[in-house]
């Protein structure tokens, strides 16, 4: 759906709807920060934050990067549910600046302090809730309450991880539920789009098969995944959720083949969405052999975080710009590489768990092609996002 430009903005144009600081400076952001972590992770850099340098590196790739596109997608998404008027001009530039102000607080918390650090950070989430509960409220669409719901709960999880972090030295349990958490968003919001986006997109090529909408065996899927990942926060390493997550990982497979994603080869903005969902099955079979200590638990983390959050987020941004800058929808070479870089990189990352003997070789070229894909969407979208629509 359009946006709705009920106001004669007059402003920057970077400001004129929530998608375009948030994907902008997320992607900048996501790119800078792994060629900080690379120098951090084999001790050549000191960094200024008062969390582990793991702690770090999960925190702001998570409460950074991923919830400046949540932002970015749901200040763009609510006026279309409600019918309101989007958020712009001084109010986004407040939020955004608020989001800004906890990336320099996390980053400098070693001088100012790790609370007052934290209070800065999570105030960007509670604002976005507050912003979107106002919206949803203002418009009566209480059928997308539950969205408040899920960013109140990423809110409290970022708090979780500041005290955890403080209190224990790394923040395990909130690292884990983090993750959990945006693994089962991505799982109810792309069971939604990519079925129809591809149905959209076949329709215009004739008969064959269509993918199967969002129904029950998906809220199942759905429900009883997110039921196995809170048993995986709280005992990662039992052999019954080993199991349960393999369960689980089956079922997104059979998920992911009522899409009919085969048929989209030729269209690479649809087919990156099963691409990136092809991950989510592998990172529930990876978790599951970590369960049984048959591999260490970081492969599927990173084939969840860098397959399915990475993919997934990119694939978002690069279409949801397209289409409300008044560009043409079709992935040009640029965007191609794009994705084949982050794809890259989750599995160079994935496979430096698997082949420990060559792990330096693999984490820099997981971490050079990540910084390839982000970056290179902030130059190529750049343009798009910081000028009036076409």
């Amino acid at each position: 759906m359009a946006i709705p430009r009920l106001r004669d903005y007059q402003g920057p144009a970077l400001f004129s709807y929530g998608f375009r600081p948030f994907f902008l400076f997320g992607a900048v952001y996501a790119g800078a920060i792994i060629l900080v972590w690379l120098p951090a992770f084999y001790g050549y850099l000191k960094l200024g934050t008062t969390f582990a340098s793991r702690d770090w590196h999960v925190h702001e790739m998570l409460f950074g990067y991923v919830a400046a596109v949540i932002a970015g997608f749901l200040l763009t998404a609510i006026p279309n549910w409600t019918g309101r008027l989007p958020l712009q001009g001084k109010p986004l530039i407040l939020l955004f600046s608020v989001w800004g102000a906890g990336r320099i607080a996390v980053n400098a918390s070693a001088w100012i302090g790790w609370l007052p650090a934290a209070l800065i950070d999570i105030a960007f989430l509670a604002l976005l809730a507050a912003a979107a509960a106002r919206e949803i409220v203002a418009g009566k669409k209480w059928d997308n309450v539950k969205i408040v719901a899920i960013i109140s709960l990423l809110a409290a999880s970022n708090i979780a991880f500041h005290i955890e972090a403080h209190v224990f030295g790394l923040a395990e349990y909130a690292t884990r539920a983090s993750i959990a958490l945006v693994i089962t968003l991505v799982g109810l919001i792309g069971g939604r789009i990519i079925p129809s986006f591809t149905r959209n997109w076949l329709a215009k090529r004739g008969s064959g098969r269509m993918p199967t909408a969002f129904g029950r065996f998906d809220l199942v899927t759905v429900g009883f995944s997110a039921l196995v990942l809170a048993g995986w926060v709280v005992r990662p390493a039992s052999p019954i959720i080993g199991v349960l997550l393999a369960v689980c990982g089956c079922l997104h497979i059979v998920r992911l083949a009522r899409w009919a994603g085969y048929r989209t080869f030729s269209d690479r903005l649809v087919l990156v969405l099963h691409l990136a969902y092809a991950f989510m099955p592998v990172g529930y079979i990876l978790a599951a052999l970590s369960a049984f200590d048959i591999i260490a638990p970081s492969a599927g983390i990173h084939a969840w975080t860098g397959g399915v959050i990475g993919t997934m987020t990119l694939a978002v941004m690069t279409r949801a710009t397209l289409g409300h800058t008044g560009w043409q929808l079709e992935a040009s070479p640029t965007t191609q590489a794009i994705y084949a870089a982050v794809v890259i990189a989750t599995l160079a990352r994935v496979c430096a768990v698997v082949e420990p003997r060559h792990m330096e070789v693999l984490l820099a070229v997981a971490g050079t092609a990540w910084a390839i894909a982000f970056l290179g969407f902030a130059v190529s979208y750049g343009p798009a996002l910081c000028s009036r629509r076409k």
